[in-house]
């Protein structure tokens, strides 16, 4: 076993459906007056699965990405992470699959499901897993909403999407590098403010449950926005802190892209200057724990990461969790 000092983002990657739909046509659905859905959330345009693609099939491409752009060998890879919501099938897990189609067979490979907040949890333990072992590790985030949306529930379908993002880290002896500060928070007495109500153990698949009782409900639209807020908020600075960083040490903020207004409260509350933060909201839609890497892949294509910067993540979701990471580069 050999001990890494730190771990580092060597590879990014992203992948979206090929259906893109506009706010028209779910306005028109829901009886919505044009421009409704970009005022209130910030979104434009999101991508739907469509007939054929699969949860693993989308992880793939953002991982393979990921890889090439890493330029590591698939031997390299010790561990594979999934972040998922929408696995293919509730058993087995989806995340030994996408590290058969991408060739990874010396990894271990594990779903991790954490709702909006997954990627942060797993790139906390996959930043632990390198430091430890001194191996890299591929994290994905995929989510596939659009087929669990109730197209009758304004609170949810305007908002979810479909996409996946992918990272690689891998060891390195720079210690300004990887994980500087992680602040994991959860909630349970939110547990039923953003459910599937049925399809687990607790009421399992039966022919007299109603059809809407499988897809995702939103109780409380104005008590997530609220509860999100102050917990992304409240994680963020702990992690700050922890890290010795002010707000303004931030380089660049990467939010989960649930909702503009609930990022650009953040924002505003830490005192992070607007042009720091990264945006793909309006393209890309909420696709849950897949927005922050899909963010980060974007915008290192947009202007690569540079050594020395310092990243501030943050997420918060059903069940309700959360955190924030800052991240040096």
């Amino acid at each position: 076993m050999v001990s890494a000092c730190a771990s580092r983002l060597v590879g990014f990657g992203h992948a979206v459906p090929g259906r893109r739909v506009e706010n028209a046509e779910i306005e028109k659905q829901l009886g919505l007056e044009d421009g409704w859905i970009e005022r209130r959330t910030g979104i434009r345009t999101r991508h739907w699965a469509e007939d054929g693609d699969t949860l693993s099939s989308l992880a793939a491409k953002a991982g393979k990405m990921a890889l090439d752009d890493a330029g590591i060998a698939p031997q390299e890879i010790a561990l594979t992470l999934l972040a998922t919501s929408t696995p293919d099938h509730l058993l087995p897990p989806s995340a030994p699959l996408l590290a058969h189609r991408l060739g990874l067979t010396n990894a271990g490979a594990i779903d991790l499901a954490g709702a909006c907040s997954g990627f942060l949890y797993a790139l906390t333990l996959a930043d632990g897993f390198v430091r430890t072992h001194g191996r890299a590790v591929l994290v994905v985030a995929a989510n596939i909403l659009s087929r669990r949306i109730n197209p009758a529930e304004r609170a949810s379908a305007i908002l979810f999407a479909d996409a996946a993002g992918a990272v690689v880290l891998a060891p390195t002896r720079d210690r300004g590098s990887g994980v500087l500060a992680a602040e994991l928070a959860a909630d349970g007495s939110g547990y039923e403010l953003i459910t599937i109500p049925a399809g687990g153990s607790n009421r399992p698949f039966a022919s007299d449950i109603a059809a809407e009782e499988f897809l995702m409900t939103m109780r409380d639209g104005r008590e997530v926005f609220s509860r999100a807020v102050a917990l992304m908020t409240k994680t963020s600075r702990k992690a700050l802190e922890q890290a010795g960083l002010n707000a303004s040490d931030v380089t660049r903020f990467i939010p989960h892209q649930a909702n503009a207004r609930m990022f650009d409260a953040v924002c505003d509350t830490l005192g992070i200057e607007p042009t720091r933060t990264v945006r793909t909201i309006e393209t890309f839609g909420n696709s849950s724990a897949a927005t922050i890497p899909l963010s980060l892949s974007i915008a290192n294509g947009q202007r690569r990461l540079e050594s020395g910067e310092k990243l501030l993540l943050t997420a918060a979701g059903a069940g309700l969790t959360g955190g924030a990471i800052v991240l040096g580069t």
